[in-house]
């Protein structure tokens, strides 16, 4: 048998058994297994919360995703043929971010591998 909060399942075949109702013996339906019902009686059922179950607004607030990146987490990115809107470079380092919802695109960072310019755009 597995209990599951207050519900009992037969360990062959994983029904659903009846509740104990005064018998010795409780009987699978399915399978046919028995099981002593002197095991269920005075049972202690404990619950638990999950740390997210009651939300308050203040956690609500605290951000999931991070929105931020300081400048000893920059590494270096991918380099691409991108032209440098300051100094006219043919190449950039690019890296993208989740800064805004879920369901919108990635911010790119760029950063000029000549002069070292840095912008970003929204995809």
């Amino acid at each position: 048998m597995s209990i599951v909060g207050s519900l009992i399942f037969c360990t062959d075949c994983g029904d659903l058994l009846d509740e104990v109702s005064g018998g010795q013996i409780i009987k699978c339906q399915v399978c046919s297994k028995r099981y002593d019902s002197s095991k269920f009686t005075n049972l202690k059922v404990t619950t638990h919360t999950a740390h997210n179950a009651f939300p308050s607004s203040l956690k609500l607030k605290k951000s999931a995703v991070k929105t931020t990146l300081k400048t000893s987490e920059l590494e270096e990115g991918a380099t691409i043929k991108e032209k440098c809107p300051q100094c006219g470079h043919d190449e950039m380092q690019y890296h993208t971010l989740q800064l805004r919802s879920a369901d919108e695109g990635a911010t790119v960072f760029y950063t000029c591998t000549a002069c070292g310019y840095r912008f970003r755009t929204n995809n």
